[in-house]
């Protein structure tokens, strides 16, 4: 193996662990890394999405078993999610500056929870129109930029005071999850290639997802888990305005 593929490895490792234990899968991690890495453009998004669906499978149920899970939380944000994500993993646009806005946005959420770190406060569910429109959105926004969208509901669900953090992490998991299979399957119909890439990577992804996750539901505080989250948000805004 060498040196190059060893350093590839390492990076999306700790990409899926750190995102993996605030329950998100790290497909932003993967799209910087293998940017970084000089991987080709055109296989980069559906990669991406291939490990997402891994490593956001192994989140989804280590939050289920430790019992942060809510159905009725879910799914009015994923009913609609799952089509548009369809459609904006369809879509291949020029998006740069729609990255930069949406880069923007996330960084100013790392910003709140690093000053707003603290215990959880008393969650109130939002309406089912309103969470059935954000989830549209949010399926939309996670087609376009190859992610899953968890990286924009679970800083809604959280600053909204709509889900505890635990709570929110496990229902951003398996929201990432099927909008990472609907946007895959958009991309595959969009491009009819599946890009190969190597195995090690997945290794690399599905290690790191299973110990960030199970240490995310069962031993991390939600208090420690915002911290996290604020990482990982400034590392996902980055992303989007710089590459």
């Amino acid at each position: 193996m060498t040196v190059h593929v060893i350093l590839i490895c390492l990076a999306i490792l700790a990409v899926a662990f750190l995102y993996s234990s605030v329950g998100h899968a790290g497909a932003s991690g993967y799209i910087a890394v293998m940017t970084l890495f000089d991987l080709a453009p055109a296989t980069i998004k559906p990669a991406a999405l291939v490990l997402n669906i891994l490593v956001a499978s192994l989140t989804a149920w280590q939050f289920w078993r430790a019992g942060h899970f809510s159905w009725r939380l879910f799914w009015p944000f994923a009913v609609l999610s799952v089509p548009f994500a369809f459609l904006g993993g369809y879509i291949n646009l020029p998006t740069h500056i729609f990255k930069m806005l949406v880069g923007v946005v996330l960084l100013y959420s790392a910003v709140r929870f690093l000053i707003q770190a603290g215990p959880d406060q008393e969650p109130h569910e939002p309406s089912k129109p309103i969470a059935l429109s954000v989830g549209a959105g949010l399926g939309l926004l996670s087609g376009l930029t190859g992610t899953g969208g968890g990286i924009f509901l679970t800083p809604i669900l959280i600053l909204r005071r709509w889900a505890r953090t635990k709570t929110a992490s496990a229902v951003s998991a398996l929201f990432i999850l099927v909008n990472s299979i609907s946007g895959l399957a958009g991309n595959l119909s969009s491009t009819r290639q599946l890009p190969l890439f190597a195995l090690p990577l997945v290794v690399a992804a599905v290690s790191g997802g299973a110990v960030g996750s199970y240490l995310g539901s069962r031993q991390f505080s939600p208090n420690f888990i915002k911290k996290l989250l604020a990482v990982v948000l400034t590392i996902a805004g980055y992303k989007l305005i710089f590459t």
